[in-house]
């Protein structure tokens, strides 16, 4: 069966499978995850199908704490991600965040243009725009625009883990338990592969603006 031939009922019993499967395998296997959730790793990445946390990085259930939304964001304003990330931070004490993005990324093409979809979307994606605009010479010097699409991914993911070293839960972190460190990576579609872009650490630089002193 083709994916678009799926229904809600051959999901459900794939479920079914699945669930047997597991238990047949190792018998103690949901015991112990219903009782257990210490993940090291926050994954933020984009709602892309195609880009399965646990499964591009070999983690199991449990392992790594996940929050996607469109183009892999983190917005100052979005009380969803920060409600994730406040949590994962302070309850789950992970060591590392992850912002994940991936080359092709819907997001981030329909960013470049001029086309307005009349809802929150465009709202949204003027997060990416203002990343464009920021980086604007560098992008136009591009040789075309699979490149400049591929570089704007990049760039995107960037200020997104820059984003994340501003908060103020962040610095907190870092200033009493020297944790997490921040991960920018890129996944390609095409092979597979994770590409790693940056990493901030406890002491990293930072633009002093930014860094609270009545922590």
């Amino acid at each position: 069966m083709s994916p678009v031939d799926k229904t809600i009922e051959s999901l459900l019993l794939h479920n079914k499978h699945w669930a047997a499967n597991r238990v047949h395998e190792d018998p103690g296997y949901f015991s112990r995850l219903s009782n257990l959730q210490t993940p090291k790793f926050l994954w933020i990445g984009c709602s892309d199908s195609r880009v399965p946390a646990n499964q591009i990085t070999g983690t199991d259930p449990g392992e790594i704490f996940v929050h996607r939304n469109v183009a892999n964001l983190v917005v100052h304003t979005d009380i969803n991600v920060f409600a994730v990330l406040e949590y994962a931070v302070t309850q789950l004490n992970v060591e590392h965040v992850i912002v994940c993005g991936h080359y092709g990324c819907g997001g981030v093409l329909a960013a470049m243009q001029r086309n307005a979809f009349n809802g929150v979307l465009d709202k949204w994606l003027r997060n990416i725009k203002d990343v464009y605009r920021l980086h604007e010479a560098e992008l136009l010097a591009c040789p075309d625009e699979k490149s400049r699409g591929r570089l704007l991914v990049e760039l995107n993911v960037r200020e997104q883990v820059l984003n994340l070293a501003k908060a103020v839960v962040l610095q907190k972190a870092w200033k009493s338990d020297h944790r997490p460190a921040l991960h920018g990576w890129v996944y390609g579609l095409e092979d597979g592969i994770i590409k790693q872009l940056v990493e901030m650490r406890p002491g990293d630089d930072l633009h002093p603006l930014y860094q609270y002193e009545n922590l």
